[in-house]
């Protein structure tokens, strides 16, 4: 295939910066890399495979041309930007959730979903999950797909880089700030301070006290999974955890379920790394491209519910490494790069 133009809007921030470097080291052929946010960052270089990038700022470029875009700005920045690139004929590949509920839209993991995404979307647009959404999906396939399953329930613990440079930024300002006895900087993007805290909200409340990150999760996993009918319901924390997402999962079948038939079950499912003894924490993962599952047990109290723990790097697994599989997915079904 042909070398591509790529545009990555949102490159200084933490997933651009992440999708920056899987993309060095990708297989795919880059013909020019064109790194683009906002004026502050214009000027930065960024080394990329044997040259040097400059950051453009995005509001000040001209020509929209490009193969694919990936987007990382935020949603505010899709709803522009978007539509946009997409009308000069590239493939928009988003990561925020401007379009991720729209039925013209896949909203696709590879691993999961790839026939979503076997032509090119009427809008020129593809989806990219939430950061909690796909480690939790690729988790679930094996077990939804073999299993009859009634309800889900999860609490997600989720790390600071959910909230950005900034969110990182507030967890050591912050702990720092308590440690000397100083004064703690704001809070934003969080709604306390994280620092040697725990925040049982991720995202704005709706009326009915639900947060747009349990929205998500129940919506998005039905729209992947293709059941419709999902019950699922959570909870969302921030921990002062910098990366790596955890998630607490109960399920319960409609059956009684065996502990072994779930370990082959998990075993087998591409990228996801069982540990039959001790269990995965996010500062020690030690392949982050997997989703790692620990403390895998039949409720001792209902042989129908089954408990999971499931840990990946949000940044990673959750962002940048999703959107660049998409991309090598539209590249093999001819999507872009004809």
């Amino acid at each position: 295939m042909r070398a591509l133009n790529i545009s990555i809007v949102g490159a200084t921030g933490v997933v651009g910066a992440e999708l920056t470097r899987l993309l060095e080291v990708s297989p795919i052929p880059v013909n020019r890399l064109r790194l683009l946010a906002s004026r502050n960052s214009a000027g930065r270089q960024v080394k990329f495979r044997d040259e040097i990038c400059f950051v453009e700022a995005l509001d000040d470029i001209g020509n929209l041309e490009t193969d694919s875009a990936f987007l990382c700005a935020g949603s505010a920045v899709s709803l522009e930007w978007g539509p946009r690139f997409a009308a000069q004929g590239a493939l928009v590949i988003d990561n925020s959730n401007a379009f991720r509920m729209d039925p013209d839209v896949p909203l696709v993991v590879p691993q999961i979903n790839p026939s979503a995404l076997s032509d090119r979307p009427r809008p020129g647009i593809v989806a990219n999950p939430n950061c909690s959404t796909i480690q939790l999906v690729r988790v679930l396939r094996p077990l939804v797909t073999a299993l009859d399953v009634d309800q889900i329930i999860v609490t997600t613990y989720q790390a600071a880089s959910g909230g950005g440079r900034r969110g990182i930024g507030q967890l050591w300002n912050g702990t720092r700030a308590v440690l000397e006895g100083s004064s703690e900087p704001p809070a934003a993007p969080f709604p306390v301070s994280l620092a040697f805290n725990v925040v049982p909200q991720v995202g704005e409340f709706d009326l009915a006290g639900v947060t747009l990150e349990e929205l998500k999760l129940l919506q998005e996993s039905r729209k992947i999974l293709a059941m419709p009918d999902l019950r699922l319901t959570s909870t969302c924390v921030r921990v002062p955890v910098e990366n790596g997402h955890s998630e607490a999962v109960y399920l319960e079948f409609e059956k009684p379920v065996r502990l072994e038939h779930v370990h082959e079950l998990l075993a087998q499912e591409a990228g996801v790394q069982l540990y039959a003894e001790g269990y995965p924490t996010p500062r020690f993962i030690t392949n982050p491209a997997d989703v790692h599952v620990g403390r895998v047990r039949v409720n001792p109290e209902n042989p129908r519910g089954l408990w999971l723990w499931v840990v990946a790097d949000n940044l990673q697994v959750g962002a940048a490494l999703n959107a660049l599989l998409i991309a090598q997915l539209a590249i093999v079904n001819r999507v872009i790069g004809k």
